[in-house]
């Protein structure tokens, strides 16, 4: 089993590293376009083997896409860095030609591989992946809602002061501050999180997820890595173990949710062929007119996007 890590920043160096720790491959590519730089963190990487005691191989290449050929899955990392006072929808111009080419090139010598997005602005990147792949959209979707919920989750554990494991939920829409976190849907060992939260603590921390990926730009200087490398990782195990997992990921909707022609965060099955199924959850009025207008926000950046090769 192969995995290739396209962008040997923060995210996908710490993606290889779980991928590599965990062994969820036995080969894995880091690739980036800075001289000696994948090399240098993939060899980093592969020196912690004997300490943590696993197998599999990290290997990195300075822009060499033949060394990704046959890959089974490749995430896609690259991209400009969002910095304080930078909205998502500032880098598409920048982030979305980047994109463009590494799809390209990743298709050209891993023609049956899945493609998980990271970069950002995620929804819109993801489909810019799509556009270009010219592959099914089952076997292009984005990290965001796997990230989204992680947060939410370990804002409740906080909270409760209880473990983060025994806590589950849903949250849907676009990756940023119109997502769409659903309290009817979280549960901690099976009890309805609003059993056991007051309200207007729960809307705190639903406002606090919302802008979760501001709260760590705003302290580093710079986007966060550590989950959103951990978040991505656990999509590839899904993907490579054929877990059948449940999970929020950026989708391509044709009719789901009333939506079409949109990427847009919504619970799948995960497994070896990509997303297995999109799941409709049955929401509520007022859950509706939420995820819609997510779905308008992210569709206007679609739009962008699409002016923008239209004149290109």
């Amino acid at each position: 089993m192969k995995v290739t890590v396209v962008g040997a920043g923060n995210v996908g160096a710490t993606c290889a590293d779980v991928l590599a720790s965990r062994e969820i491959a036995n080969e894995i590519i880091l690739l980036d376009i800075k001289e000696g730089f994948a090399e240098g963190k993939a060899l980093d990487i592969w020196q912690t083997a004997p300490i943590n005691m696993y197998d599999s191989r990290t290997i990195g290449s300075t822009n060499d896409y033949a060394m990704t050929k046959d890959s089974d899955v490749v995430v896609i990392t690259s991209g400009l860095p969002r910095k304080p006072g930078m909205s998502r929808d500032d880098l598409i111009a920048t982030n979305a030609g980047i994109v463009k080419t590494v799809t390209e090139n990743v298709v050209k010598y891993s023609p049956n591989a899945i493609i998980v997005v990271v970069s950002n602005p995620l929804d819109v990147m993801t489909y810019c992946a799509y556009l270009n792949a010219k592959i099914d959209s089952k076997k292009v979707f984005g990290m965001a809602g796997v990230l989204d919920t992680a947060r939410y989750r370990a804002f409740l554990a906080t909270e409760l002061n209880i473990s983060p494991k025994d806590i589950q939920a849903v949250l849907m829409g676009g990756h940023g501050d119109t997502m769409v976190p659903l309290p009817r849907y979280t549960t901690v060992a099976g009890i309805p999180v609003t059993e056991l939260i007051e309200e207007e603590k729960l809307n705190e921390i639903i406002e606090r997820t919302k802008f979760g990926g501001g709260e760590i730009v705003k302290l580093l200087g710079t986007s966060a890595w550590y989950a959103p490398g951990a978040a991505a990782a656990q999509m590839v195990e899904a993907i490579v173990r054929d877990q059948k997992r449940i999970f929020p990921v950026c989708a391509w909707l044709t009719g789901e949710y009333g939506l079409n022609d949109i990427y847009l965060g919504v619970p799948v099955v995960l497994g070896k062929n990509g997303i297995e199924r999109i799941i409709e959850l049955d929401l509520n009025d007022a859950e509706k007119a939420l995820l819609n207008e997510s779905a308008e926000a992210v569709k206007s950046v679609m739009d962008v996007l699409d002016n923008m090769n239209a004149t290109a």
